[in-house]
């Protein structure tokens, strides 16, 4: 949207951004599920690194909704702050020790320790994404005059 005397400049990402943030976002799972899949071993081993990629996946989108939430000022209490900075502390810390525990080749732990980081990484871009287009969408009904939920315009 282009800035006018009655609507400000509202920032949307690029059809390309957008595109490359979810590709890249499909690569890093895909990349995890086929190192898992694949993973030579326990199943148990197999088992442990699912549930802690979906830790860490589930503590990093948590983790970026929160710093996003209070970024301008203080929404959250400290106590929920404690909550998503631990939960995603634990999720990468047990994760990790997993991975170094685990009895297979270092090809292996390599591969699966960088798939991980990827997933973390296009997890936080994916989140942004996501929320820009969000807060996007709030000023551009605003400015259109359409009414939000009370809840929404806190």
């Amino acid at each position: 949207m282009h800035r006018t005397a009655q609507h400000p400049l509202i920032h949307r990402d690029s059809r390309a951004w957008r595109f490359q943030v979810w590709a890249s976002f499909g690569i890093a799972s895909s990349l995890c599920a086929s190192g898992l899949a694949w993973l030579p071993g326990d199943d148990l081993d197999r088992a442990f690194m699912v549930m802690g990629y979906v830790f860490c996946l589930s503590s990093a989108f948590a983790l970026a909704k929160f710093v996003r939430d209070n970024e301008i000022r203080r929404v959250d209490t400290p106590m929920w702050q404690l909550v998503v900075w631990s939960g995603f502390a634990l999720a990468m810390s047990l994760t990790g020790w997993g991975l170094w525990r685990m009895g297979v080749q270092p090809v292996w732990k390599a591969y699966l320790l960088v798939s991980w980081l990827f997933l973390i990484s296009t997890v936080f871009t994916l989140a942004k994404m996501l929320r820009d287009a969000h807060e996007a969408d709030l000023l551009e009904a605003r400015h259109a005059g359409h009414h939000q939920p009370a809840r929404e315009s806190e």
